[in-house]
């Protein structure tokens, strides 16, 4: 093994196959509902931002208002999940968990009453802050806890929540939308995610590799106190957490590398996702169709196609490798997005944006399984979360800049391929970004 692959990481031990099944089960119930509800919540945004902007500003308003709505998201996102990512290394993966679905939900339901778009603005980002520090705890507990030759179909399926979210948002969407305030009911049931906090406290355990780490932590604290002199490991432990990654040699420039892997992922899947119900609404509308019935079943299959590529990854990540994956991914992403808005027809439509879903949104699985695998316990939650989210304020500029793109092209489609020849950096930077992780325990 490398050394870049060992420097900095204590020690690996195996485990994941030594947690009773009930209780790996428990975990990834949890995360998996918890996810799926943010996919569901993050989604809504996108799908009723338009009906919102129409009701609280005026119908002829311009698009940036609409960018603004998915920015504000974007940002507080950033700024829970980070925070998140800290205190789930401080305080347990558990205990953060229950607290953030708990903060969004109640601030996605009033979000519902909100009288006009700033008020709207205000609770969708302190909505955000709950929906970003719900990622970080919850796949850390399912990765700590999941089997080494297993690890990437488990954050898989994990990650696929996200994308029954959104199915399931654009589903109900089609139900409820029947006026011009329907997007209320919308955030209503975002409420629902509550509940799940009860079955989190009763059922659910913090992993053992946490727990470990923990007690290590707590030790080296107190031999620190007494005033004795601590090796390089016991240094790390009772340094900050943010401060050890971003001070260690070798982890400071895998964040660095990382982020730009994260900000190439999210920022090509964002402007897709966002524009695709758009796109495919200007087509319905000038083949005379229902453009709302159009925006509603393309953006139901961009995000079947998601779900699939979620699954499919964590399978060739197990068989293939990490490395060879991601190359697969972003190849796919770029040819996908020239099918889907250069050539496809109306016909073609549905079908390319399944495709283009399986690459662009599916790709995201290696966000919840390469880093997990390349930090150590007692920092995980904090090196994940900054890779995850520090670039979502990188991306919700490029949001404002999309609404910008869109009003100065006059087209969907033009913004949507020059903002998605991002995924050309993706494929420069997998080829040195960290080592290969397959099958290998994580860094305890």
């Amino acid at each position: 093994m490398s050394q870049e692959a060992t420097s900095s990481l204590p020690s690996r031990s195996e485990h994941g196959t030594g947690v009773a099944k009930r209780d790996k089960r428990n975990a990834f119930t949890a995360a998996w509902l918890g996810w799926c509800l943010d996919g569901f919540e993050t989604y809504v945004a996108v799908l009723v931002g338009h009906q919102v902007v129409g009701s609280l500003v005026a119908p002829d308003a311009s698009a940036l208002y609409f960018a603004g709505i998915l920015a504000i998201t974007l940002a507080a996102w950033a700024c829970g999940g980070m925070i998140s990512g800290v205190l789930s290394d401080y305080f347990g993966r558990r205990r953060v968990l229950m607290f953030a679905i708990i903060w969004y939900a109640v601030f996605t339901g009033l979000t519902a009453l909100a009288p006009n778009y700033w008020f709207f603005i205000g609770f969708r980002f302190l909505t955000g802050l709950g929906m970003g520090a719900e990622w970080g705890p919850g796949a850390a507990l399912v990765s700590e806890m999941w089997s080494n030759r297993t690890r990437g179909r488990g954050i898989a399926f994990l990650q696929g929540g996200f994308g029954v979210g959104f199915i399931l948002a654009t589903v109900v969407w089609t139900f409820v939308n029947n006026d011009p305030g329907s997007w209320r009911y919308m955030f209503l049931i975002g409420v629902l995610p509550a509940l799940l906090v009860i079955f989190i406290r009763r059922y659910v355990k913090d992993p053992k590799l946490w727990i470990d780490a923990d007690d290590r932590r707590r030790e080296a604290r107190k031999r620190k106190r007494a005033g004795q002199t601590l090796d390089k490991d016991d240094t790390a432990l009772t340094t900050f957490t943010m401060t050890h990654i971003f001070a260690d040699p070798v982890l400071r420039p895998r964040v660095v590398k990382l982020l730009v892997l994260a900000t190439v992922t999210l920022g090509g899947w964002w402007a897709v996702s966002t524009l695709v119900p758009q796109f495919g609404a200007g087509m319905a509308a000038v083949q005379g169709g229902n453009p709302a019935a159009a925006a509603a079943a393309v953006a139901l299959w961009y995000n079947v196609g998601g779900m699939l590529g979620y699954f499919a990854m964590g399978f060739f990540n197990d068989f293939f490798g990490r490395r060879p994956t991601m190359i697969v991914y972003f190849v796919g992403a770029l040819i996908m997005n020239v099918v889907l808005f250069r050539f496809a027809g109306p016909d073609a439509l549905r079908w390319a944006a399944l495709v283009n879903g399986f690459f662009t949104l599916g790709v995201f699985t290696w966000m919840a399984t390469w880093p997990v695998e390349l930090f150590p316990t007692h920092a995980r939650g904090t090196a994940i979360t900054i890779i995850f989210n520090a670039t979502r304020f990188i991306v919700a500029g490029a949001t404002l800049l999309s609404g910008y793109l869109v009003d100065a092209f006059g087209s969907v489609s033009t913004t949507a391929l020059v903002i998605g020849s991002i995924y050309v950096f993706g494929l420069i930077f997998t080829f040195w970004a960290g080592p290969e992780t397959k099958g290998k325990p994580l860094p305890s």
